[in-house]
């Protein structure tokens, strides 16, 4: 009988020691029925330029296939929560015609979502600053030290290290504190990046039965999101390129679609340049997302000269020049092209090459992780013009 006891005593001990893992059935977290249809809506808003209307007609054909609604939730529910909790509005068309519209609110939902979704789940931090690779004189601790070396700043010495070194030269019995007792924790240069962001919206952006612009501009409300409130201190200009190149504020974002255009590369570069020469940050970059060959150019005159075939040299050169302009001014141009062939190819290697700059080759898949892997790497080099 004690034999047994013992027994049962130890299989008691091992299993309260086991450990392994336990599969069960996923269940996925609660979410209201307005929550739910709230992230189909987003994607939907993203998708038709913000024409809410269209948006609520795809809504309505997901409902009938997928069932996203319920006997006691439906789609005039959801409109009706929509307007209860501010992210539509009513508001007159240029023709005097009463409509929905949505709101600053639902364009800030729209860029957190595509920064979950392109970036995870990035937690914003109070201040959001870019530090460099080299020590000196700054406020991002690096967690290691050095000896105390006359002209350091006193706040940079670290107390609890040098009173640990004067106890351990001069014991405890005695205490002394020498200069040569104390350190001084490492830190690194903070420094500020400014970005200019060029999306090609010229017409090829959604040719060959291919949505381009959707990715592109999910692309910039994510990395407009996490500058805004990862990294306040840097700025983030968006311009777009066609036959010409103009400026978007980060709410227009949403709302942008591709025009008849051409694609003046050139125009593009030229503005994105002008803005940064206004900006007082070193660090400078410029991130081109295109899937096009550049085929327009504004003459002097004010007229356009456009040539879709093939690679005009003409309008290649003046690229090229734009290019190794923006190295003189130590601005690097990262291109992210879309497209695949091999001579458009070859013209962003040469680009490249001219500018010193960086290029990814890629579809659309993976493109906002690679942009903000290299913003990511980026913010990391201290250029010094």
């Amino acid at each position: 009988m004690k034999k047994m006891w013992y027994f049962y005593t130890a299989m008691i001990d091992k299993k309260a020691i086991r450990k392994g893992f336990v599969f069960k059935k996923y269940e996925a977290p609660f979410q209201s029925p307005f929550d739910r249809i709230f992230e189909v809506f987003k994607e939907l808003i993203t998708h038709t330029s913000g024409d809410f209307d269209e948006a609520i007609e795809w809504l309505r054909e997901l409902d009938k296939e997928y069932m996203l609604t319920t006997d006691d939730y439906s789609i005039d529910d959801f409109i009706e929560d929509l307007k209860k909790k501010g992210y539509i509005r009513e508001e007159l068309d240029p023709d005097g015609n009463g409509g929905m519209a949505i709101t600053a609110k639902t364009e800030r939902a729209i860029r957190q979502q595509a920064l979950d979704h392109i970036f995870g789940k990035i937690k914003r931090s109070g201040k959001g600053n870019h530090k460099s690779k080299s020590p000196g004189i700054g406020d991002e601790h690096t967690g290691d030290y050095r000896n105390y070396q006359f002209g350091d700043a006193l706040d940079k010495v670290s107390m609890t290290e040098s009173l640990k070194n004067a106890q351990i030269n001069h014991g405890i019995g005695d205490f002394n504190l020498s200069e040569d007792d104390l350190v001084v924790e490492e830190t690194l240069h903070k420094s500020q990046m400014s970005t200019v962001l060029m999306i090609d919206v010229s017409h090829s952006m959604i040719l060959y039965g291919e949505d381009r612009i959707t990715p592109a501009k999910r692309v910039a409300m994510a990395l407009a999101e996490l500058i805004t409130t990862r990294y306040p201190k840097d700025t983030l200009d968006i311009l777009v390129f066609g036959n010409d190149a103009w400026q978007i504020e980060i709410k227009d974002l949403p709302y942008l679609k591709v025009g008849p255009y051409h694609t003046n590369t050139v125009a593009g570069l030229q503005l994105a340049m002008d803005l940064l020469r206004r900006k007082r940050n070193t660090n400078k970059q410029i991130f081109m997302i295109t899937d096009g060959k550049p085929s327009c150019l504004r003459l002097p005159d004010g007229q356009y000269y456009k040539n879709s075939n093939g690679l005009d040299k003409h309008i290649v050169n003046k690229c090229y020049a734009m290019a190794q302009q923006a190295r003189r001014l130590h601005i690097p141009i990262t291109t992210f092209m879309i497209a695949q062939d091999s001579y458009l190819m070859q013209f962003v290697r040469e680009f490249t090459y001219a500018n010193q700059g960086k290029a990814f080759y890629t579809g659309l898949k993976g493109l906002g992780e690679m942009i903000f892997e290299d913003y990511e790497t980026n913010r990391k080099k201290r250029i010094r013009g």
